[in-house]
């Protein structure tokens, strides 16, 4: 993912995208779209409120240099296809905004993901501890 910023104040996937661009993607990803066009976007968009085509083209073509989106030329049109699902798109995101605070000091961010830890319920608890006994297995292979 190319061109990706953090926006702490929101959640879920408009942290690292802007609104219009999270709108397309929520549409793309609940319509279980495979393949689509701008004005497939446009006509899901338009039925929820008024959009200038040129508006929706202009951000899904920003969404495919941000790489999340490919496409093909087909005719005079594109059609594109999300690269990565909703759930793949949170945990990359995940990962680069990990992955920046690793370059000010592993031991700070690690310290953060311990601090959000503790406040984890027990059934979190359980999952965090089967994810490091598996990495664990994994580094004794």
């Amino acid at each position: 993912m190319k061109g990706i910023r953090i926006r702490p104040e929101q959640r879920g996937i408009r942290v690292s995208l802007f609104d219009l661009e999270a709108d397309i993607m929520e549409v793309v990803w609940s319509r279980n779209w495979e393949h689509f066009t701008v004005g497939d976007v446009h006509a899901a968009l338009e039925a929820e409120r008024e959009i200038a085509y040129t508006t929706v083209m202009t951000t899904v073509n920003r969404l495919f240099d941000k790489e999340l989106l490919s496409r093909e030329r087909d005719g005079k049109r594109y059609v594109y296809k999300a690269r990565l699902d909703r759930r793949q798109f949170l945990r990359e995101m995940t990962r680069e905004v990990f992955d920046s605070l690793t370059g000010i000091g592993g031991e700070e961010a690690v310290s953060l993901l311990v601090e959000r830890a503790t406040e984890a319920d027990e059934k979190e608890l359980d999952r965090l501890e089967a994810l490091i006994r598996r990495r664990r297995r994994e580094l004794e292979s």
